[in-house]
């Protein structure tokens, strides 16, 4: 299990208990309305049945207890009306708006809207009605699950969004000071193999073998450039890009083994001329075609093109390889993503970062099919006056 995997077991891991959280928190509060319904319920019928037997009562202590039951109702609005419809009395409804009839008119209405209606007589011939519906409190309670579950998932995402940040800072700062530290360690052996180069070229005149090794010296230093840069904002200098793609193609060919093959062509667009990091951006280019070699298992071509855009260039680095699943187009380019077995996942998310960050340019997956391989598309700005 490789490091992406498992950052996305623990955001499942959050997010799941997020989730059984609020689905406890709300099938609880619906419990628990469901409940107070019935109390409300059953308080309007005391309410109603008190109201009838008030008018017919009269034994001083048998009134004042009825009139106490009617007066414990502080919560539920209610609006009682005879058999016509017509509006008697209210209870409980914004006090300085119940002499507005239009407004006790559309309280009704939702009042019948919601079905919650108890019939009763004053008598054997007149029936009236009382209308409610849920109070204020409780309809608050309805409410109350789904802010709170807003309330989580804002919670779970805040703290999300500070720790990834605290993670990133921290990462960002062990592989710059990893880094440099490399760069630091190489530069020794680097220095002492080319002295040697040079005692062997003395020893051994007309030998290839010193050149051969004076050139991979020469990538050593490079390599060591490239980590002392990481960190720091590098210098850009107007290059030509065939010339660094064809520069980077003749390094990696002989290097790649024997089944692969990259194509190239410089004569199909000429004069891409723009502001670069040679060094890194060589590092992108070298990243993306051992990845098409690998994807090819060592045997296939690997087709370099670049194109012109309006103020923009295009470099396509395409495969015939096993392709990539769409839904890992932008996974791919995040640390710690990889295939391979004894992958580290950071080739592609340096690739990126050296094109966004430094180049502010784009690179992504431009299309990708398990039969005819995948492609890779770096965007770089021009210049406006070369655009």
């Amino acid at each position: 299990m490789n490091i992406y995997q498992k950052k996305m077991i623990w955001k499942l891991l959050l997010l799941t208990s997020a989730v059984v959280i609020a689905a406890g928190s709300l099938v609880y509060t619906n419990r628990l309305v469901e409940q107070i319904k019935k109390e409300e319920r059953k308080k309007i019928e005391q309410w109603a049945e008190a109201t009838r037997l008030v008018v017919s009562e009269e034994d001083d202590d048998i009134l004042n207890f009825l009139v106490s039951i009617i007066d414990d109702n502080t919560t539920v609005p209610v609006i009682l009306t005879d058999g016509s419809g017509n509006i008697i009395s209210t209870l409980n409804l914004d006090t300085a708006r119940v002499s507005d009839s239009r407004y006790l008119e559309h309280q009704l209405d939702k009042m019948k809207e919601s079905g919650e209606v108890i019939p009763f007589s004053f008598g054997d011939d007149e029936k009236n009605y009382i209308h409610y519906r849920e109070s204020t409190i409780l309809r608050r309670l309805i409410y109350y699950p789904y802010i709170q579950l807003g309330i989580i998932m804002l919670f779970i995402a805040v703290a999300y969004f500070a720790f990834s940040m605290a993670r990133s800072a921290e990462q960002n700062q062990v592989w710059v000071g990893m880094s440099r530290e490399t760069a630091h360690q190489l530069g020794t052996p680097t220095s002492s193999l080319a002295a040697w180069t040079e005692l062997l070229r003395q020893k051994l005149p007309g030998n290839t073998i010193p050149d051969e090794i004076s050139k991979d010296v020469g990538r050593l230093e490079k390599i060591a450039d490239r980590f002392s840069k990481i960190g720091s904002r590098p210098a850009l200098k107007v290059s030509d890009i065939n010339d660094i793609i064809e520069g980077t193609m003749q390094y990696l060919q002989p290097r790649l083994g024997d089944g692969i093959e990259i194509k190239f062509d410089k004569t199909i667009n000429t004069d891409l001329i723009i502001p670069v990091n040679r060094s890194l951006f060589e590092w992108v280019l070298e990243n993306l075609c051992r990845n098409a070699a690998d994807a090819m298992s060592g045997k296939g071509i690997i087709t370099i093109t670049t194109g012109k855009q309006s103020g923009h260039i295009t470099i396509d680095i395409c495969d015939r390889g096993r392709g990539i699943p769409k839904r890992a187009w932008k996974t791919i380019f995040k640390p710690g993503y990889t295939t391979k077995e004894r992958g580290w996942g950071l080739g592609l998310s340096l690739a990126a970062r050296i094109i966004e960050e430094y180049h502010r340019g784009k690179i992504f997956v431009n299309s990708s099919d398990q039969e005819k391989g995948s492609c890779f598309r770096i965007v770089l700005p021009r210049n406006k006056e070369q655009a």
